[in-house]
């Protein structure tokens, strides 16, 4: 960009921030009459609000008077509900009443029609056994010819019902009888039910305890059943040193083979887990001493470079002098200490913290410049890290940092004028109204043009 074009760029800056001014100053201006605007209207909204105030007053006390009279009418309303009430509860139980006599009366109209058609049955009953009774008295009259008939074959008749009764107490006898052997046949079977119960839960609890001990079945018990063993009590003693002698192999685990296949497969598992990992160790420990080797080689190279770098640069920032690094002895390169050796112009070659705080500051700026030069970075931020030096330093510092420009932008906060003159644009805070900051802007490098053109002019 030519001077000219920063020139115009400057004044078109110039022209916007005039403008920016301007519309600022309208807006203020605008701010002032809402300003006064609002005013007014606040002074109107107050009177507003007062008789507003007054109006509320006055319908405040109205409505307190409707309250008022609202309460009475409610007191009265509540007493005429009360009444009626009362006459409603009264007329329900005069009804009430009401069904109830009606009910009676038809009941008794009921009851009066039942009574009138009984009496006209009872009538006709007596006339149908007044005729009866004139039959009976005509069949009497003719039954005495066959009185003696009669007895006759009622004597008959009797001999053949007291036979009949005979043979009837023998049959009760007998049903007794049978009845009596029945019930004691009844009772032989609910014994031997009984009985037969009991045997067949004393063969289920053996079944049942034979699974339990042995775990065979009924029929392989009866497959393995040796007719030699009789004795019983031998047989037992025989059984009791047995269980002895199982006793004392200990509990028996079962699932054992399971168990062991488990762990077998677990175990071959974790073994091969084991060799894997025996086998990854060996080889990061073979990466880690590659690496080692090769960060111990590559450091002792950029240590003597960087060391050789702070040498020259020591000396062009101190005009003379001789500064060198120094790794601490009898420790491991890559974890061992740095020694600063710095021997300013005029003085003896001393560790750098026996030096004074500016000659600290320099030496450190020193080493940083020769990391710089090795390895230049894009972009750098410095914070005031020459505010330790005076002044001549500043300005050596400020002109070798302008030489790192080429390769490197940097940009650095400071307060030292020696550096402020070195830089290309500047850029500061001020506050010139209270509470207002304005960022702040300066090109050196189109001020140097412009000064050099006016002093071609004049020389012309």
């Amino acid at each position: 960009m030519t001077a000219e074009e920063r020139k115009n760029e400057a004044e078109q800056g110039f022209g916007t921030l005039k403008a920016e001014q301007q519309d600022i100053d309208q807006k203020a201006a605008e701010i002032h009459t809402d300003k006064e605007k609002t005013r007014s209207d606040l002074k109107a909204s107050e009177e507003n609000e007062k008789i507003l105030e007054q109006t509320i007053a006055a319908c405040q006390k109205e409505l307190e008077n409707y309250r008022t009279e609202e309460s009475n009418k409610t007191g009265m309303v509540g007493e005429w509900d009360v009444e009626y009430e009362k006459m409603l509860q009264k007329q329900e139980f005069e009804q009430t009443n009401l069904n109830r006599i009606e009910g009676e009366l038809i009941r008794s109209k009921e009851e009066l029609v039942e009574v009138q058609t009984s009496l006209d049955g009872c009538l006709m009953d007596i006339q149908n056994r007044q005729q009866s009774i004139e039959e009976l008295e005509k069949t009497i009259c003719a039954s005495h010819t066959t009185q003696s008939d009669a007895e006759i074959l009622l004597k008959e008749k009797q001999k053949t019902k007291e036979d009949l009764s005979q043979k009837q107490k023998k049959f009760f006898k007998t049903r007794e009888e049978l009845s009596e052997k029945k019930n004691a046949l009844d009772k032989e079977v609910y014994r031997l039910n009984s009985q037969r119960e009991k045997l067949e839960e004393i063969i289920e609890s053996q079944i049942n305890y034979m699974w339990n001990e042995y775990e065979i079945t009924l029929n392989n018990a009866a497959s393995l059943r040796n007719e030699a063993l009789k004795d019983i009590a031998e047989m037992k003693k025989q059984i009791s040193g047995i269980k002895d002698e199982i006793k004392k192999l200990g509990d028996v685990n079962v699932n054992a083979i399971e168990d062991y296949r488990a762990l077998m497969e677990r175990y071959t598992f974790m073994k091969n887990q084991h060799d894997d990992l025996i086998e990854a160790e060996k080889t990061l420990e073979s990466i880690i001493e590659e690496l080692d080797t090769a960060m111990r080689k590559q450091f002792a190279e950029k240590f003597e470079e960087i060391k050789r770098e702070f040498d020259k640069v020591f000396k062009e920032l101190f005009g003379g002098g001789k500064g060198t690094l120094e790794l601490i002895e009898d420790e491991d390169i890559l974890e061992a200490g740095i020694r600063i050796i710095a021997q300013p112009p005029g003085k003896k070659l001393q560790n750098m913290m026996q030096l004074s705080g500016g000659e600290k500051s320099f030496t450190a700026i020193a080493l940083l410049f020769a990391i710089q030069n090795l390895k230049p970075s894009p972009f750098c931020l410095l914070d005031e890290i020459e505010a330790a030096l005076d002044e001549g330093n500043v300005i050596r510092f400020a002109k070798y940092l302008n030489k790192l420009t080429k390769g490197t932008q940097f940009i650095v906060i400071t307060h030292r004028r020696g550096t402020m003159e070195q830089a290309d644009r500047l850029y500061g805070i001020t506050m010139q109204e209270k509470g207002v900051s304005t960022l702040v802007s300066v090109n050196l490098v189109d001020s140097e043009v412009d000064k050099w053109s006016q002093d071609e002019k004049k020389a012309e």
